[in-house]
């Protein structure tokens, strides 16, 4: 083990660590520890980290490319990469995976803080891995051979404002839709764990109205508590999560103050079910 110290958040989800510095280049043997970390506890957060925006692109980019544009937000100038999460654009209150309305979603996600409320913001990570197990056999059963239309009309909360709108209605403006197996298999750990959230719209072969019973029943068992870690941000922090067998949520709690995190996102790959089949782009369904 390298000269770090991981403190555990829960018993199923979330740990911290402490003793690295995220402003300069870790060593191989540092990362391949802290990589090992990222996929045992799916999230990990980092205190008082003093980064530039160029630092968090080259950690983030440890872990694979890096995505250059996100297909329906806007990025920093001369930073393609960094997408400014700004809650005076919008407040990602649903549980949710990064673009799973595409055929390749996120393979994971930083975060770091730049502006902060006085209070609430607060982010929430869910081990979707751990509510997989949880299920049921007979619900486990039915899960392994459902596949879901995720869409990035399915869910968009309201902000009320006249920007919230604005940002919203350019987020939808476009439609894009993908199939994915409700059951991914993770392509490292070989865990499976249930691949929904906020973007999955409806059952492949289903109504709205057939699947939504369905989908919320089996979206429960990821966003149980004891499945989740909540992290309270100060500045200088930094989280990376797992996007494959991870959902998260951004507490919309902080009324009208300011909250800005920057966000550098790592290209995946397409998922996997369990039968072996792989998602993709959905413009007729099955």
């Amino acid at each position: 083990m390298s000269d770090f110290d991981i403190r555990r958040l829960g018993g199923r989800i979330g740990a911290e660590i402490t003793g690295v510095d995220l402003s300069a280049e870790l060593s191989e043997p540092v990362f391949r520890d802290i990589h090992a970390a990222f996929l045992q506890y799916k999230v990990l957060f980092f205190r008082d980290q003093d980064i530039t925006d160029a630092e968090q692109v080259s950690f983030a980019g440890r872990f694979g490319p890096l995505t250059d544009t996100h297909p329906l937000m806007r990025t920093l100038d001369g930073a393609p990469q960094v997408i400014p999460v700004d809650g005076e654009e919008q407040r990602a209150d649903h549980w949710h995976t990064d673009i799973s309305f595409t055929p390749v979603p996120s393979l994971g996600t930083t975060l770091r803080a730049v502006v902060l409320p006085p209070y609430g913001g607060d982010t929430l990570v869910a081990n979707a891995a751990a509510g997989y197990r949880d299920l049921p056999r007979e619900l486990r059963a039915v899960a392994d051979q459902l596949w879901a239309v995720h869409t990035n009309r399915a869910e968009q909360p309201r902000l009320g404002t006249a920007r919230g709108e604005e940002v919203r209605r350019a987020f939808m403006a476009t439609e894009r839709r993908a199939a994915h197996p409700v059951v991914r298999v993770h392509p490292e750990s070989g865990e499976p764990s249930l691949f929904l959230g906020g973007f999955a719209q409806r059952l492949l072969g289903m109504e709205l109205r057939e699947s939504r019973p369905i989908l919320d029943v089996l979206q429960s068992y990821v966003r149980r508590p004891e499945n989740t870690a909540r992290w309270t941000w100060r500045p200088g922090d930094v989280l990376i999560f797992d996007n494959r067998s991870t959902q998260h949520y951004a507490v919309n709690d902080y009324d009208d103050h300011k909250r800005v995190l920057h966000r550098v996102s790592i290209t995946g790959d397409v998922p996997v079910g369990l039968d072996g089949r792989t998602s993709y782009a959905l413009e007729e369904d099955a």
